[in-house]
This record gives structure tokens, C-alpha cells and sequence, in this order.
């Protein structure tokens, strides 16, 4: 039998090899736009969504029979860089730490085309019920989250060029519109028009406390606070967020409130803002007490385990291993959630991970390279570091 420790090391390094065999490509789950049918949509917003969203809830692939090809992932790449330099700090090996750099440049060359400074987006056009993004629009969730791959990789190499594209990508941030209200300011989830969703204003809140030690400007602070100020004046009385403040917007679900903790935690330890340390601690124990099975399958909603996602798995796993010099439940947990994924959604024979699980046992195996891969190998690489 192995040990937890060797069963998370051969686990991750599985996934590893399948995403670079893949050579950073896959599905995504809100791909299907990219298919051929989209003609069909005459140009509609309902019927694109319902194109995009069937495509998505099909149990098996039927992206192949559509015109939906495997698409380069700018997400992917930051969620395996990341992995990659957890990797390097942990075992030492130069070679992770070289792929780390590859994946670094590739994202430098790949930002989005419609902004000088650096920011990133889909690699197909998205729809939902919030509007159209074009294919490569870039939204401040994955330009957060890539930027603090950057910072990861300028904090290993010192680097100038890293902390160039660290300023380029604050400056975007920076430029996105914001709701100005008399508790904080929420950051735009996109560019073109003020979108206020908790998630993508915290992660960019996060984003700017930590660029703020390396470029000393102190607007990047500012803004931060605001941020943070703005989501955490509205956090719900049992310590939840919706997952946006209008009512269309009004759902609690396991990931998106991840990336709230983590953005909360994070923006706490750079800037030894102790403001809000009661809002993480609601924070946290709602979600240890709602978003788990007692055998470690994470839930979607904090009232409803269906459909059991890769995206709850993956960010579960990072955050709670994130958490484990916070909380002593912490580790524990985090490793019930990498034993479950491992031993139901992880394919014994090829190493990726299944996208989702349905009642009576149904699961959907298409294999995403962003949703799935590049996200699990991350929190499992942070949660091998934590052992």
C-alpha cells in the first residue's frame, strides 16, 4: 500500500506527463463555441449559451464530432508553471524550474492582443448569462492568477524581465473600471464595461499587495485595501460571499469561494493588514464545514454535492494545503480530497483526471488541460510541499 506522501508524488507526476505529452493542449469545459455549430446560433446570445453549455453537460466528449480542437491554454500554463516551481523548491531539480521559465515565455508571447499591457483570456469566445467575451478578452481572474506565477518565477531568478511584465500586468489591473461605493471599490472581472464579482476582485486585490513589495508603488496598496474592503463589508453573516452581489449572481459554490480565502490570506501576510482577520476566520470555517463529504468528496454548492467538479477538487486541494499553517484540520483534509480524486477520477492507465461525476456513479472522462490537469497538478504539487 503506499504511503500518502509517494501516492500524491506518483500522482501528480502521471498528470504531469500526460499534460506535456499533450504538449499544454486539451478541451475546456466552455470550449464549444469553437465548433462549427456556432453558425447555427445566427449570432444569438441564448442559443450560443445553449450551444456552449450543451457541449459542456454532454457525459461524453462529442467535441471531436463537432469541430472543437484542442486549444492551447493560457490558464493551463500558469497553473503549471505554478506547479512546476512548487516542484523546484521542493526537490531541487533544475529541470522544473526550466519548464517553469518555458511556460513563463510562452505566456509573455501569448498575451492578449487587444491590450498593450500584459493580460490574458480564453483562447475561444465564451457566453453566459453576464454577456459575450470574445476569444482572447482577458479577465482579471486569469490575469491574476498568471501574474502570480510571475511574481513565483521573479522571486526564484530575480529576473528583471519578470518584474517588468509583473508592472505591465499591475497596470492593467489598475486600468480595469471599479465599482466606487461607500464601503470599497470592487476591480472589474473584464476590461470593457464594470462587472463586480467577489472572486475576480479579491484575486486582483491579491495580486497588487503582493507586486506592492517588489514595485513599492503605493497605489497598487490602496486599490488593494479598497478591494478587500468591498468584499469583505459584504460577506455574508454565516461568513459565505455570493458569488456576485447582484441577484442573477446569488449562488455559494465551492471554488470561487477558494479563491476568495486564498485572496483574503494572501493579501493579509503581504501587507500585515489584520483588518480583516474575523472575516477570514468565518470565511474558512464555513467553507470546512460545508463543502466536504466526510470521506473528502468536495461539494459544488455549499447545499448540493452534484455534480462533483475537477474545478471543486483541484482548488480544494491548493487551498487546503494553503491553509495548513492556519488550521490543524487543514492538511488532513486536503489529503481525504487528493485520496478521493486519485481513487475516483484519475485514470488508472493514462494519469489525467476525469472532468466530473454524476449521480449513480456516471462521470464525464474528457480530458480538459486547464480544468482538471493544470489546476490538480498545482494543488497537489503545494500539497506534496506541505507533507
Amino acid at each position: 500500500m503506499e504511503k500518502p506522501k509517494e501516492k500524491i508524488y506518483n500522482s501528480l507526476r502521471r498528470v504531469e506527463q500526460w499534460v506535456e505529452d499533450h504538449h499544454y493542449k486539451g478541451y475546456e469545459p466552455f470550449d464549444g463555441l469553437a465548433s462549427y455549430l456556432r453558425y447555427l446560433t445566427f449570432n444569438s446570445v441564448l442559443l450560443e449559451r445553449i450551444l456552449m453549455q450543451s457541449v459542456r453537460r454532454i457525459v461524453f466528449n462529442v467535441r471531436p464530432l463537432i469541430g472543437v480542437p484542442q486549444k492551447d491554454s493560457t490558464k493551463g500554463r500558469g497553473y503549471m508553471a505554478s506547479g512546476y516551481m512548487i516542484m523546484f523548491r521542493v526537490t531541487k531539480d533544475r529541470s522544473y524550474l526550466d519548464k517553469a521559465t518555458m511556460c513563463l515565455d510562452w505566456l509573455d508571447e501569448n498575451k492578449s492582443p487587444y491590450y498593450e499591457k500584459h493580460s490574458w483570456g480564453n483562447h475561444f469566445m465564451f457566453c453566459s448569462r453576464g454577456g459575450r467575451l470574445p476569444a482572447f478578452e482577458p479577465i482579471i481572474v486569469w490575469t491574476s492568477l498568471i501574474g502570480q506565477a510571475f511574481i513565483d518565477g521573479y522571486e526564484l531568478t530575480h529576473e528583471l524581465r519578470f518584474l517588468k511584465i509583473i508592472r505591465s500586468i499591475c497596470d492593467w489591473i489598475m486600468a480595469v473600471p471599479r465599482e466606487v461605493t461607500k464601503s470599497g471599490s470592487c476591480l472589474s472581472y473584464v476590461a470593457p464595461l464594470t462587472a463586480s464579482i467577489h472572486n475576480s476582485n479579491m484575486l486582483g486585490a491579491a495580486m497588487l499587495a503582493r507586486a506592492f513589495s517588489y514595485l513599492k508603488d503605493p497605489q497598487l496598496l490602496t486599490v488593494a485595501k479598497e478591494a478587500i474592503e468591498y468584499s469583505c463589508s459584504r460577506q455574508l453573516s454565516d461568513g459565505s460571499w455570493w458569488y456576485g452581489e447582484p441577484q442573477t449572481f446569488h449562488w455559494i459554490d465551492n471554488f470561487h469561494t477558494a479563491y476568495n480565502l486564498d485572496s483574503l490570506k494572501a493579501y493579509s501576510e503581504w501587507t500585515r493588514d489584520r483588518d480583516y482577520d474575523t472575516h477570514l476566520r468565518k470565511a474558512f470555517s464555513f467553507y470546512k464545514d460545508h463543502f466536504f463529504e466526510l470521506d473528502g468528496t468536495p461539494r459544488y454548492y455549499h447545499n448540493r454535492t452534484s455534480p462533483i467538479d475537477s474545478q471543486c477538487i483541484s482548488q480544494s486541494i491548493e487551498t487546503l494545503a494553503n491553509f495548513s499553517d492556519y488550521d490543524k484540520d487543514s492538511l488532513p483534509l486536503g489529503l481525504k480530497v487528493a485520496n478521493w480524486a486519485i481513487d475516483n477520477m484519475q485514470d488508472k492507465e493514462r494519469g489525467y483526471f476525469y472532468f466530473r461525476k454524476y449521480p449513480l456513479g456516471i462521470k464525464n472522462k474528457t480530458p480538459m488541460l486547464h480544468w482538471a490537469q493544470a489546476t490538480t497538478y498545482k494543488g497537489l504539487a503545494l500539497l506534496f510541499s506541505k507533507l
